[in-house]
């Protein structure tokens, strides 16, 4: 997951994330939590694309992060909206692993799409009122 989006999931601006990830860098060390993403990688990206207008490109390659360090993201960020949410993340992680782990049949795979099609919008309704309030 990148860091804009996990921000948005946590209801948080984007530079305090990468501010708390920057300050606990030790936490993030190796690949396996953590990676930038590359101008190359990003331009390959539909949201790496130029837009027009001051302000509305991105400034700073993002932060990708993996299980692991969406997991160690729960200990950098201590707030209840940050813990909640990252519960709601790590079950969608377990999801997507068992679909790639254990060779559903293709009525089992579109039983857990629709689990995580379900998460997904809880998260995002979460999301919008923690952002309400």
């Amino acid at each position: 997951m990148l860091d804009f989006d996990l921000a948005d999931l946590y209801g948080i601006e984007n530079k305090y994330l990468k501010r708390s990830v920057r300050s606990n860098l030790d936490r993030f060390e190796g690949d396996d939590f953590m990676f930038v993403l590359t101008k190359d990688e990003l331009s390959r990206c539909s949201f790496g694309t130029l837009n027009k207008g001051r302000g509305s490109n991105i400034k700073y390659l993002p932060f990708a992060f993996t299980e692991l360090g969406v997991s160690m993201l729960s200990s950098v960020l201590n707030s209840k909206t940050a813990i909640r949410q990252n519960r709601n993340i790590m079950r969608a992680f377990v999801a997507m692993r068992q679909i790639v782990l254990n060779h559903y049949t293709p009525d089992e795979v579109k039983e857990l799409q629709n689990d995580v099609y379900k998460l997904r919008q809880y998260v995002e309704y979460v999301s919008q009122l923690c952002c309400l309030t």
